[in-house]
């Protein structure tokens, strides 16, 4: 049996959620790349700019197939065009700053500077049977959730696939040419996890999740179930997410089970309850057959409570399957902010009340703490 709740501690002066989403206006547009483009458009972008349309797919082979980052590597290229071909379709979207190694050379964090000067974050983590980015989708992040570095500098703009994708391909690079401890090896899954909210640059996210899972040379040719995109909640676009018949993995960041605390962690759950967005997140599980990840930042005495270990257990308990997993994130603690990393011995607590309830639960092994790896934090420091 449960404790009483008491009367919810959350904490104080909590960002208020902004009404509208959308990015700053007037910003320029981050150049065309052939990974913002289907096939088809990336021929007719060649032959607008009165370039031949079929040197489209070797330019393709080079920079999905090969991942080839410099020119002159392009051989079958005649060169006379190639300059202007790789300048019509491969121009340079970001420049690393800074990379950052832990774990012993496992896990790699990039600060990267985008042509307008926005820095964004990835990480690249190698474990024995696989290895995941975890990309950015948004210059900063306009969810204001407290806790979060990313959040308190707001949202800057939403990136364009191509950048979000170019993240991967570098991955990719670092991967097969051996430059991450353990030797050459491939990229296996994508987390949607780094700086800004991905459902808030929905066709951006789409888009790259597309030129990720579409066959070699047109992309990159993952799997779909090896990537996983992550939302605080947005209810509409995970309703849209669920219509669009990619199987990837949806991450809902929880955090709270109640929406008076929910409301201070996580203002958009103001416009959507919990109810509501465990709702369309379940539909999710049911259309796609994929089980859903609930991430919840364990907060020292804010959100870690057994009780509330319990009432998280009650609003995941729907239909008669395993739909859902709990992924329990101790707080990757940012520099000066009051929240805390919970007590070792409440997040096995809150393990076992979930686990009593059949919910399935983990604890997140989390990675490269010495290097600020929690998104927003290398880009805040710089």
């Amino acid at each position: 049996m449960s404790e009483t709740p008491p009367t919810p501690t959350a904490p104080a002066g909590a960002a208020t959620l902004p009404l509208v989403f959308d990015e700053p206006r007037g910003r320029k547009k981050p150049p065309r790349h052939l990974a913002d483009l289907d096939p088809a458009g990336r021929k007719e972008l060649l032959e607008s700019h009165g370039l031949p349309g079929f040197r489209a797919k070797q330019l393709s082979t080079h920079y999905f197939g090969r991942l080839v980052d410099d020119p002159e590597q392009m051989t079958d290229l005649p060169a006379g065009q190639r300059a202007d071909l790789v300048a019509a379709l491969l121009p340079d979207l970001m420049t690393p700053l800074r990379t950052l190694e832990a774990d012993k050379g496992t896990t790699r964090k990039t600060l990267w500077k985008l042509f307008d000067g926005a820095l964004v974050e990835s990480v690249l983590m190698r474990y024995p049977d696989r290895a995941t980015v975890c990309v950015s989708s948004q210059a900063g992040c306009g969810m204001a959730c407290p806790f979060c570095a990313t959040g308190q500098g707001g949202l800057q703009r939403n990136m364009s696939t191509a950048e979000i994708v170019e993240q991967v391909v570098a991955a990719q690079r670092s991967m097969t040419r051996g430059e991450v401890a353990g030797g050459p090896g491939r990229v296996s899954n994508v987390v949607f996890m780094g700086m800004g909210e991905p459902l808030a640059n929905y066709k951006a996210v789409i888009g790259a999740v597309r030129r990720m899972t579409d066959p070699t040379p047109d992309g990159l040719g993952m799997s779909a179930r090896g990537i996983t995109v992550s939302t605080v909640g947005l209810v509409p676009r995970i309703r849209q997410l669920t219509e669009e018949g990619i199987p990837v993995t949806l991450a809902l960041s929880l955090h709270a089970p109640d929406d008076e605390l929910r409301n201070e962690l996580v203002p958009i759950n103001t416009r959507f309850s919990v109810a509501e967005t465990v709702d369309a997140a379940f539909e999710y599980a049911q259309r796609t057959k994929r089980r859903v990840s609930i991430e919840y930042a364990m907060m020292r005495d804010i959100n870690d409570q057994a009780w509330r270990a319990d009432l998280l257990g009650d609003v995941l308990m729907r239909g008669d399957w395993g739909w859902v997993h709990v992924n329990l994130i101790p707080l990757n603690e940012v520099r000066g902010s009051r929240f805390t990393r919970s007590r070792d011995e409440d997040m096995d607590e809150f393990v076992r009340r979930l686990e009593a309830k059949g919910i399935s639960t983990t604890i997140r092994d989390t990675r490269g703490n010495e290097i600020d790896a929690a998104c927003g934090q290398l880009a805040a420091s710089e």
